[in-house]
């Protein structure tokens, strides 16, 4: 067919004097322009069925059953791998095609009991989480005088007085990406300068005396040194009594424990194409969550919009010519264990993945549909979100943002995710407020309908997205 088109635009460019490949690329755009104009009134089914219809509030009900039933959902706990045999039934029972797990080996860190008590000047309870990977502490815990930094140049300028200390990072937070470097690298470059543990500003715009964990790396050549997120509060506090010459002194107790990899699953269930069934457009989230709150935000929101992208199409009855695939990754959170064994697995049928999307940003009001693709894949996206847009404005963005997705994306395969407010995120990220209190019903609808019409409307074209 592809040939037979490539004739006539040759015969074309001829007649009007133009590059024969240029001519080929603007026939097949135009085409695929009008096939998804063929798709307007699917995606009108697909937004009133989503916001008016039957399924409105689905995506928002079974999350809430799924949070409420188990809680939080840590790699390796067997409390993960129940609510993914939960989901395993849920999805059979809906109806969904090729329903399964694929096996991922993940760490297994455990928390315990934990406390830091400020013991001097006064005697002070600081709200805590420990850090992922972090080490535990002696029984009778870790007691040092406080060192208050704020920033790694900080750190280094005090490295003279900072020989068994407890280091306390007080980093101003700038945006996510550029302040969890502290969370991260904080206990490594404190051990670096004799520091006996570390106690990290949590990295959050906001707080309400809530502290936030979170994975962090130890380096096998440093010794390695317990670590923890403290509130801006805390540590905004002992930096004034730096300042005024205070002495500060710390009890830190963790019983946290990195115990042998187990072996986890990330969960799969498919709408099989109908024409190109090897083909495919994935559609993602996490399934697994920190140790605390419910995961409800991160990332059960961006799991059960994936899901319901696909029980949608599948009430509606609607056959894609490509198949969708959902995968509800394992271990994300300490990074990217599931999605890295599955790329291994799938990498070779790299060719038929048309689209991978991610949802990872929490399943706020859609500030944008962020893509990855060329100017050709872009054409196309804007023309596949005009729908959306007569109930939301939902520009499109460049950049889709995912951990699990990253390795496909660099790979040269089309990406998308939601963009949402990340202050509003980054208040209740890996938190115990992470709970269903901070979904709304509204929200998730629209941003169920817009996961759902994507990736309906790729899958159903007649010609993959370029790259």
């Amino acid at each position: 067919m592809k040939c037979y088109l490539l004739f006539i635009a040759a015969t074309l460019a001829t007649c009007q004097g133009l590059p024969v490949l240029d001519t080929y690329l603007r026939w097949i755009q135009s085409s695929t322009l009008k096939d998804i104009e063929s798709h307007q009134s699917d995606a009108e089914k697909i937004i009133n069925h989503a916001l008016y219809g039957p399924a409105q509030n689905q995506s928002y009900n079974r999350l809430a059953e799924f949070t409420d039933t188990f809680g939080s959902r840590i790699a390796g706990s067997q409390n993960l791998e129940n609510a993914i045999d939960y989901m395993v039934t849920k999805l059979k029972e809906d109806g969904l095609d090729n329903v399964h797990t694929e096996a991922a080996q993940v760490p297994h860190w455990v928390r315990g009991n934990e406390s830091a008590v400020m013991i001097s000047p006064r005697y002070h309870p600081m709200a805590m989480l420990g850090l992922g990977s972090s080490i535990g502490t002696p029984p009778e815990g870790v007691t040092a005088d406080v060192l208050v930094v704020t920033s790694f140049d900080d750190l280094k300028a005090k490295a003279s007085k900072a020989k068994g200390k407890i280091i306390v990072y007080n980093q101003q937070y700038v945006s996510y990406g550029k302040t969890v470097q502290y969370r991260a690298l904080g206990a490594r470059e404190a051990a670096k300068v004799g520091g006996v543990a570390s106690l990290i500003r949590s990295v959050t715009p906001f707080s309400i005396y809530s502290p936030h964990t979170g994975w962090q790396d130890y380096d096998d050549n440093v010794t390695k040194i317990p670590t923890a997120c403290i509130t801006i509060e805390d540590a905004e506090m002992m930096q004034r009594m730096q300042e005024r010459g205070v002495k500060i002194r710390v009890t830190l107790k963790m019983e946290a424990k990195n115990l042998p990899p187990v072996m986890s699953r990330n969960t799969v269930a498919e709408i099989k194409g109908s024409k190109y069934p090897e083909q495919v457009v994935l559609v993602s989230g996490h399934l697994d969550s920190w140790d605390v709150g419910q995961g409800a935000m991160d990332d059960g929101g961006g799991a059960f919009i994936s899901w319901q992208a696909l029980s949608i199409i599948r009430q509606l009855g609607l056959q894609p010519k490509r198949t969708i695939r959902m995968v509800l990754w394992t271990a994300e959170e300490e990074g990217g264990f599931g999605s890295q064994q599955y790329y291994k697995e799938h990498k070779k049928n790299i060719d038929n993945f048309d689209l991978v999307m991610e949802s990872d940003d929490g399943t706020f009001m859609p500030l944008g549909f962020q893509f990855a693709g060329n100017s050709a894949a872009r054409t196309i996206m804007q023309k596949v979100l005009e729908p959306i847009q007569k109930v939301q404005s939902i520009p499109l963005l460049s950049g889709a943002e995912g951990e699990d997705i990253d390795e496909w994306i660099s790979a040269g395969v089309p990406g998308g995710s939601i963009a949402t407010d990340q202050n509003k995120y980054f208040k209740f990220h890996h938190t115990n407020a992470d709970t269903m209190t901070v979904q709304d019903p509204t929200e998730m609808n629209i941003c169920t309908a817009l996961w759902t019409v994507v990736a309906y409307t790729v899958a159903d074209m007649e010609d993959m997205l370029p790259r």
